[in-house]
């Protein structure tokens, strides 16, 4: 599917700023389902736009926003280096949760009022992306959400003040969840998974799970840990839910 990959909107932020958000969707007629792709530590890298295209040739409109658009300019790529980790680990301190759960409230208000969106709604990411886009699914209007490694999410360390609140409200989730895993990622260890397991039993949350032998990052196609064969059978599990959710497929 031809797509348009060259898009973006400056959205307005409540701190007087703008968060680029960057846009990929097939250039064909028609309305298709819109998802808000979060990225990792590094923003909106070279992986990170070859996986939205990725996703949007399925036939999604896939928005992607900076998630350290008050501290960074807009466009700001940080490398996969130590020195880029270092600052992406340390944005990720800094940001308050609360400006997290807003470019996720703006992003889906971004997609919702696309002329070349559906208005059903998803979100999907990768490492601190994969946190971000649970909490984005506390948004009643997020149908479905596919998380990749979500980091965080066990230990409650997210943002200004290291104190979330995500466990506590996976009762907040309406829609369906797919969960995937490294079992060698040393981010989320298996006592780690196991408490966020338990928790979306005693909710009773409608998700789905799967453990893989990846390390973290494994989605990544630049790099070691990038594993192919996992990265097809992984994003399938995606599609499958998107397709039963979005679409009707």
């Amino acid at each position: 599917m031809i797509l348009r990959s060259d898009e973006f909107e400056d959205v307005p932020s409540a701190d007087g700023g703008v968060m680029r958000t960057h846009l990929f969707r097939p250039a064909l007629p028609g309305r298709f389902p819109g998802l808000v792709l979060f990225s990792e530590i590094y923003q909106v890298t070279a992986p990170i736009r070859r996986l939205a295209a990725y996703i949007a040739g399925h036939g999604y409109v896939v928005a992607v926003p900076e998630v350290y658009h008050e501290h960074e300019a807009p466009g700001t790529v940080l490398a996969y280096d130590q020195p880029g980790t270092d600052r992406g680990n340390a944005l990720k301190i800094t940001k308050p949760v609360a400006g997290f759960d807003a470019d996720a409230g703006l992003a889906l208000d971004l997609l919702a009022a696309h002329p070349a969106c559906t208005g059903r709604l998803g979100s999907v990411g990768v490492c601190l992306g994969g946190h971000l886009a649970l909490r984005a699914a506390f948004d009643p209007r997020v149908a479905a959400a596919a998380l990749f490694y979500p980091t965080d999410v066990h230990s409650g360390t997210l943002g200004a003040g290291r104190q979330d609140d995500s466990l506590a409200r996976l009762d907040e989730l309406g829609g369906e969840t797919l969960f995937v895993w490294g079992r060698q990622d040393p981010h989320v260890p298996f006592a780690g998974r196991e408490t966020i397991r338990a928790r979306l039993e005693a909710v009773g949350a409608r998700y789905e799970w799967h453990e893989v032998n990846a390390a973290h990052a494994f989605l990544r196609d630049e790099g070691p840990r990038y594993d192919p064969a996992l990265f097809a059978q992984a994003t399938g599990w995606m599609f499958a839910l998107f397709a039963r959710t979005l679409t009707g497929g």
